[in-house]
């Protein structure tokens, strides 16, 4: 499985990526927004067939993403993970619009949802500017380094996406016009 953005795709990790994934987890700027994993938790993650776990690329890796709940019987996915290396190029808010369009379009979601922590600011606007709505937070229940951080819960339908791609493609219409 392959999905692509101009310049941009994401691919099933493997074995071989998991340094790579390691060290961008424990690098001094992405350490403090996340929940790292030990490799073994991301290895049997890769094995799991109601997870996807992917490689963003560009030339080279740029990032990696987890998804979780593809078997729910709900169809609520869950988007557990973004982590980009390269930040400052875009690449962020291409992924999360290459997600989308995997999560809606080939796992047929009908609900897609994350958590991001309260103190990451730049996160929670990239996704309310792409179009993913506040339900609440889950206050102060990660303890991390003695004390607390709260989650914030975003998610987007499967209605909202397919009136967001229904609203551009009536924006591209009227540009070319």
């Amino acid at each position: 499985m392959e999905v692509n953005k101009p310049n941009l795709s994401l691919c099933k990790s493997k074995e071989t990526d998991l340094d790579y994934i390691l060290g961008a987890e424990t690098n001094d700027e992405n350490r403090q927004y996340i929940i790292s994993w030990s490799r073994e938790q991301h290895f049997q993650a890769m094995l799991n067939p109601d997870i996807a776990h992917l490689i963003v690329k560009k030339e080279t890796r740029v990032g990696y993403v987890i998804l979780a709940g593809l078997l729910d019987s709900n169809q609520t996915i869950e988007f557990r993970r973004i982590m980009i290396t390269e930040k400052g190029k875009g690449y962020g808010k291409a992924t999360i619009e290459i997600v989308k369009k995997l999560a809606f379009e080939t796992y047929n979601a009908h609900r897609l949802w994350l958590d991001v922590k309260v103190q990451n600011e730049i996160a929670q606007a990239v996704y309310k500017k792409s179009g993913f709505v506040v339900e609440g937070t889950l206050r102060e229940c990660l303890k991390v380094d003695g004390k607390y951080d709260s989650l914030i819960i975003l998610s987007m339908l499967q209605q909202e996406y397919q009136n967001e791609c229904l609203n551009y493609s009536k924006y591209n219409e009227i540009s070319n016009v």
